[in-house]
């Protein structure tokens, strides 16, 4: 957590990507200089005032005509002195916030950073007359989370972006704006998307805020809990209810997450939306919902002091160009539970095969090892293992942890250091894997993957 503040704080200059507290300090600065100014031309006044009008009359001739022009040249360029300027999400106290009308508060304040997500998928389906495609439309939730270089940074859940031919993102005035994917990591089921400022009217970025963060580790059962999103793509709502437990492990389709219980209401469209506590600060992401008959009021959000760090990787690797891509050089399989406890192994990603002269078979990896870990960051599944290292350089040495198995039958942790390679320069055989028609199946000789018919395709991992 610690680099991750410190990334913040480093960037501060080179206008990177900046939170809430940061966006807040900078306008508490310019109200004091813009006070501190005000206080100074009214000592000085008299004389020097007089002065000051008699020239403000021919100067002001030539500087109307200078200000235009100069104006002018800022709008081809697409800089503007406060048109990028973001406001920042207010928070009311804890005891107003658990009132009825603070709620409403809360409500009014955090919305201007809460977006909707609609994504147009691609779905191919089989039929008497062959494979047929069609386009299907999916909404999500985000979170505005801070801005870098003109891009808006908008965090939400991989499962929310995860294929989508095109994205378009609403913003609280009702006006859209297309984004593209700058990270995911879909073993965090977290991803952030972008939108070009430029693309924004004045009018939007005036409305629009950075939501403020919390601090999840202070969380305790009981408390108040608030969730936005848009919830069946109807638009944004509200929902109420307390933290119902913490830490609790949920097992998914293909992984298990430690995750914030909930009973405030999430429904499908309210994934990637914001899970607030009393004071309107944000403490979780929302992502799922238990669907059950006999269940009533059981959902879940990743704890914001989870998504932090992952969320920071993310922006900072995100924009990896494709000829800078990394590969590892292994081909594996996913372990989940079931798996897992069938043939009494760890769950994560086993590696079927080793590239020979490649960066995982330099770093001592094995066939019949497990990848829990990559780079300080959890390995459930292939498709996490694939994002990870999508979005790292080539040539960015990472500690990987495996688990391997023992003359005994038990498997011990090793950590391996590992220089990843570029994947332009990876050779492009193909896997001769026996398990090579499996769907959760890839192949990180040079990005390689397998398609659910078990042919192979040449994907940009």
């Amino acid at each position: 957590m610690a680099d991750y503040d410190n990334h913040i704080n480093n960037n501060m200059d080179n206008d990177q990507w900046k939170t809430a507290e940061e966006w807040r300090a900078e306008e508490e600065k310019g109200k004091k200089r813009r006070s501190f100014r005000r206080k100074e031309g009214d000592k000085k006044g008299g004389k020097w005032w007089l002065k000051i009008c008699a020239s403000a009359v021919v100067f002001g001739l030539i500087a109307g005509i200078a200000f235009q022009g100069v104006q002018y040249g800022f709008s081809k360029a697409g800089v503007q002195s406060s048109g990028n300027q973001l406001a920042t999400t207010k928070t009311v106290s804890s005891s107003s916030g658990s009132s009825g009308s603070g709620l409403s508060e809360v409500t009014e304040n955090v919305m201007p950073s809460i977006v909707s997500i609609t994504g147009i998928f691609q779905t191919t389906s089989q039929s008497w007359y062959g494979q047929q495609s069609s386009e299907s439309e999916g909404v999500g939730s985000g979170i505005i989370i801070g801005k870098e270089n003109g891009k808006l940074l908008i965090v939400t859940n991989n499962h929310v972006v995860e294929d989508a031919k095109s994205l378009s993102v609403g913003f609280v005035d009702d006006k859209t704006a297309s984004a593209k994917i700058r990270g995911t990591d879909s073993d965090a089921d977290l991803a952030v998307i972008e939108v070009k400022l430029s693309d924004l009217k004045d009018s939007t970025k005036e409305k629009i805020a950075v939501i403020t963060m919390g601090d999840s580790d202070d969380l305790k059962t009981g408390e108040q809990a608030i969730a936005i999103g848009n919830a069946l793509g109807y638009g944004q709502s509200v929902t109420g209810g307390y933290i119902s437990a913490l830490n609790r492990e949920v097992q998914l389709t293909d992984k298990t997450m430690t995750l914030i219980q909930t009973d405030a209401a999430i429904n499908p469209g309210n994934s990637g939306g914001a899970l607030l506590n009393s004071k309107g600060e944000l403490i979780g992401i929302n992502t799922v919902k238990y669907a059950d008959e006999d269940v009533e009021g059981m959902g879940y959000a990743i704890p914001i002091n989870t998504a932090k760090p992952i969320i920071n990787e993310l922006i900072e690797n995100g924009s990896v160009s494709e000829d800078e891509q990394a590969y590892l050089g292994i081909s594996g399989q996913t372990i989940d539970s079931s798996m897992a406890a069938q043939f009494h192994m760890p769950t994560g990603v086993y590696v079927q095969q080793v590239m020979s002269n490649s960066p995982a078979k330099s770093a001592g990896m094995s066939a019949g090892d497990i990848i829990t870990e990559f780079n300080g960051s959890e390995v459930s599944t292939m498709d996490g293992l694939q994002d990870k290292i999508s979005n790292i350089k080539a040539g960015t040495k990472v500690k990987i942890v495996v688990q391997r198995q023992s003359q005994s039958g038990s498997y011990e942790s090793k950590t391996l250091t590992v220089t990843l390679g570029k994947k332009s320069d990876a050779p492009s055989t193909s896997s001769n894997s026996s398990n090579s028609g499996s769907s959760s199946e890839r192949n990180y000789y040079s990005g390689q993957s397998q398609n659910e018919s078990g042919s192979s395709y040449y994907g940009s991992y």
